[in-house]
């Protein structure tokens, strides 16, 4: 989407390894942890390359961890971009994280790592509701240009899109009573705070699993809240009996996360698709900072 040619990737995951292969099947694939390969093996084999991108471990630095023992060594995989870096000598790096990186207690003696390497470094989090993209979405981005500072990766000029405009308005999906028998009451629960403020007649979307600080429930006239690796979202809508529920499908959480249409997503269960989406880098964020580093 930006112009650059996809050289190779490396992930751990097998799914990964076949949905990226789909996508970018003249790419060379490492399955396994950067750790366990060496940078000069990995550079003979795939030439010199202009650009890396890297999203280092995130379940150590995300407050969705909650209360839960941090781990040092998953945190610690963000000096696998140095490894790297130090070897290839690209002209430009992005990392891609959570916000929260920033308090890791390594992070400045990360960057100072980078920056002896000889490169200009810019921190900005930047929310992908801000590019075009109907979820609110806010990630760390750390560029990196040997030769300039990079410049700030400015949002795009429209107004928000809300996830109004991806839910389906068709009865393909299938739905089921809101208050049939053996219903959650957390979940009912939170359709009630949402009926209290909306009323009885308009459609709204529940966190349907999992805890959420803002009520549980959100108005459909505005991006979506975060996709994580669960399926956690339901829409609620009026019916002749009632209000009615089902959660959103994963072509909807598809374009919530800002891929395009032919972007293949054909491998795994539901659930497994879901953990793909909620791994993933928004493209159209993406594109905005490789965009703002090139010049393209």
């Amino acid at each position: 989407m930006a112009g650059i040619e996809i050289i190779a990737a490396i992930d751990l995951w097998d799914l990964a390894e076949s949905t990226y292969s789909d996508n970018f099947p003249t790419a060379k694939f490492y399955r396994g942890r950067c750790e366990t390969l060496t940078p000069d093996t990995v550079k003979q084999q795939i030439g010199a390359i202009d650009i890396l991108l890297a999203s280092p471990e995130c379940t150590s630095h995300t407050c969705a961890k909650g209360a839960s023992p941090r781990s040092e060594k998953s945190r610690s995989t963000a000096f696998q971009v140095v490894r790297y870096a130090k070897i290839f000598k690209p002209r430009w790096i992005v990392v891609e994280n959570v916000v929260h990186m920033r308090s890791w207690k390594r992070f400045d003696d990360w960057l100072n790592a980078i920056e002896q390497l000889g490169y200009h470094i810019r921190v900005q989090a930047l929310n992908a509701a801000d590019f075009g993209v109907p979820q609110t979405r806010r990630r760390l981005f750390v560029m990196a240009d040997s030769q300039a500072l990079p410049p700030l990766v400015g949002a795009h000029n429209g107004a928000r899109v809300p996830v109004s405009e991806l839910i389906e308005s068709n009865d393909d999906f299938k739905y089921t009573p809101l208050h049939k028998k053996g219903r959650a009451r957390p979940t009912l629960a939170r359709a009630r705070r949402a009926m209290k403020v909306l009323g009885d007649h308009r459609p709204f979307l529940i966190v349907y699993y999992g805890s959420d600080g803002a009520g549980g429930w959100q108005q459909i006239d505005r991006p979506l809240r975060t996709i994580t690796t669960v399926d956690r979202f339901g829409y609620v809508r009026p019916s002749e009996n009632g209000h009615e529920i089902r959660m959103l499908q994963v072509p909807e959480l598809k374009l919530a996360m800002g891929f395009p249409n032919d972007h293949l997503l054909i491998r795994g269960t539901r659930r497994d698709k879901i953990k793909l989406l909620g791994n993933a880098v928004c493209p159209p964020v993406m594109e905005a900072v490789v965009r703002s580093l090139t010049g393209n």
